[in-house]
Parts: structure tokens; sequence; C-alpha cells
């Protein structure tokens, strides 16, 4: 067997790639860290009852499970970590004030990808808001998950708007039977008008003008202004209006859609939610909405993000490669604290070398220290 082969899904990070993705992560913290987020660390394996109660059982088909030889019940591996965090929010830090800011860090596995991201085990670098209800916690979030990927060189950058409850409300408030209102939602996310007016009923015409809201934030909130919603649904309006109003003033120049119809990937969103994008760049860059921590109708009021690490680190420029400069071993120790302190990295040879010059080059160094000085390698 090859042993270098490894399942679907999974790979390999190499030593360049690698150092690549940590730098980027750690500058993504900082960035959550400057604006009061503070760094939480959930286990990769919990137990299945917990992981996947509430919202999480979204999340069931995609979980990993696996008999824990200790406590004899069934262990899940994490598939997402916004979960695990509103799980610590609600039990560990259920005493802190409100509203609490969390952020996170950590690599997730998923039973199966998907085809714009085939990748079973990725990153994930995230916020979560929780305690907070006004439309200002959604635009702070939406705002922090574009600053942090400006941050790190994402250029770009696109943000679609979406409300997953908006046609469930539509739906209900027209007293429409549940197999119609499932029949429309899969009509909807293929985006097939004719279906739509075919089997929509009263909600027909209403639909079809929220289909056509779909596009520049702007547009899409002027043409929703202009439809007759049952209450429940105008409320998640009022409240679209607001955030895209609240983000507008904060960065204007940002590429903001609406999307008032769509809702795969948002399955235990609760409000306002949104999709993160890079012209060019396969995949999305991140998900972030609104969901209820600790699940159910009580469960606290909460919204974040999370970043997908594997899509980020396309949208990123590749890094420069660190000047890496050769020490022969007579190099005095003091000597190579010095170089890396002013930012080299240091590459120490093992034994006394004939041709000093070409073991720099076959270890790939830029440099090599003889003489006092630093000196090109080539």
């Amino acid at each position: 067997m090859n042993r270098a082969l490894l399942p679907a899904g999974l790979h390999d990070v190499l030593p360049r790639e690698a150092a690549f993705e940590a730098t980027i992560v750690e500058r993504l913290m900082a960035e959550f860290a400057l604006n009061g987020f503070e760094r939480v660390k959930p286990p990769l394996i919990e137990f299945e009852a917990s992981l996947l109660s509430g919202p999480g059982a979204a999340m069931a088909t995609q979980t990993f499970r696996l008999m824990d030889p200790i406590s004899q019940r069934m262990l899940a591996i994490r598939p997402d970590m916004t979960l695990q965090v509103a799980r610590i929010a609600t039990t560990r830090l259920a005493n802190e004030p409100r509203p609490l800011r969390l952020s996170y860090g950590g690599q997730v596995l998923r039973v199966k990808g998907s085809q714009l991201r085939p990748e079973r085990q990725f990153g994930q670098v995230g916020v979560e808001l929780i305690g907070a209800f006004q439309p200002t916690a959604d635009a702070e979030v939406v705002l922090l998950a574009y600053a942090a990927l400006k941050a790190v060189g994402v250029a770009n950058i696109s943000v679609d708007l979406n409300v997953p409850t908006l046609v469930p409300s539509v739906c209900r408030g027209l007293d429409l039977p549940e197999d119609e209102t499932a029949r429309l939602r899969q009509a909807l996310d293929r985006k097939d008008a004719a279906e739509v007016a075919a089997v929509g009923g009263r909600a027909a015409d209403l639909l079809a003008g929220m289909m056509g809201a779909s596009g520049p934030a702007d547009r899409a909130v002027e043409l929703l202004a202009g439809l007759h919603l049952p209450e429940e649904a105008e409320a998640d309006r009022r409240r679209l209006t607001e955030v895209v109003r609240l983000i507008r003033d904060a960065a204007p120049e940002l590429m903001l859609t609406v999307d008032p119809v769509e809702h795969r990937g948002f399955e235990y969103q609760t409000g306002t939610s949104f999709t993160l994008f890079s012209r060019g760049v396969r995949g999305e860059l991140g998900r972030g909405g609104r969901y209820r921590a600790g699940g159910g109708p009580s469960g606290e009021p909460s919204t974040g993000f999370t970043l997908y690490l594997d899509t980020v680190l396309r949208a990123v420029p590749d890094p420069a490669p660190l000047p890496r400069v050769f020490l022969p071993i007579e190099t005095d120790a003091a000597e190579g604290e010095r170089l890396r302190s002013e930012g080299w990295v240091t590459v120490r040879a093992l034994e006394a070398l004939e041709d000093p010059a070409a073991e720099a080059r076959r270890l790939r160094c830029t440099h090599i220290f003889t003489g006092g000085q630093i000196h090109p390698a080539a």
C-alpha cells in the first residue's frame, strides 16, 4: 500500500503551507481580539448527545461517530465549531456578563465534502456574539468578518445577506399547508420561477416578487419594501433593512447583495445570515448569521460567523519566502541569536563542511554567514 495515500477529502499540509496557514490564523485571531472577542478552545470530540442536540441536529449527517471505550457512550467528532462555542457560552460561561464575545480556531471533520469544498477536514476560525438581539450585533459581525479578511490580504470581498426565516414566515402567514410549503422551498432553492408559480397558490406572486428582489442590496431593500408581507415576515424585512443601512454607513465600499429566499447552508439560523465570497476564488470564504445558543425558543439570541481556512488561503496572495541564512558549525551562538532577533531564519550546520555554500543552497538557504558577514548563497 502507498503510505502517502490518504482518504478522499484529506491531505497533508507541508512545511511552507502549514507555516502560512498558522500565520493567517494568528492574524485573524489578533483582529478578533482587538475587537473584544476572547479566545476559547473546545475539544475535538464530545458526547454525541451534547454535540448534536438542538441546532446541532442539522449537522448529524455530516458527523463521524465512535464509541468511547471508557464511558461506553457514543462520541462525535466535531463537524463545526459554532455549536461548541455556544455550548461553552451557555454552560461554563453562563454567569458572564452579556453580550459575550468569543472567538475560536481549529480543525473540523465532516463525513463528506461538497462540490465547491471537496475537503472533509479543514480549519475554521470565527467569532460568536452571545446574548445580543439588536441589529447592531448583526452588522458588527458582518463588518468584523470583512475587516479581518482585509487584514490578511483578501481582495474583492462581497457579502450576500440572507434571511432563511423569511419564506417560512410568509408561508405561515398565508396558512399554506406543510406539503405545499416543502414543494415551494425546493422550487425556491432551484430558483425555479415556473415551479413557484405552479405550486405557490396565494403565495405565488409574493414569492416571485421576493425572488425578483435578489441582487444588489440597495435595490433589493427597495423592492422588498414594496411587497405586502405578513406581519411576522415584515419584522424580518425591517431588520434586514436596518442591517443593510448599518453596514452601508460603516463600509460603503463593500459589495453587498441580498438573496431573500436562500436558506441552504443555514439550517439552524433564526434570522439575518450571510455568506462571504471573493471574486475569482472557488467556494465560500465563510458563513454567519443569527441563531439561538442552546437551541429552542428559550435559547440565547446570538450571531457570529465562521471562516473556512481552505478557501481563505486560496484568496490570500502567496507569501514571500523568508530569508534563510546558513550558519557554518563554527559560527558563535551569539551571532545566531543576533541574526534571529533581526528577523533572519537560521539553519545551523551539524558538522564541518568543505563547501558550506553548496550545503546552504542544498538546504534552500538564500544566504550564508561567513567572516562575520551575510553573503548570498548563490
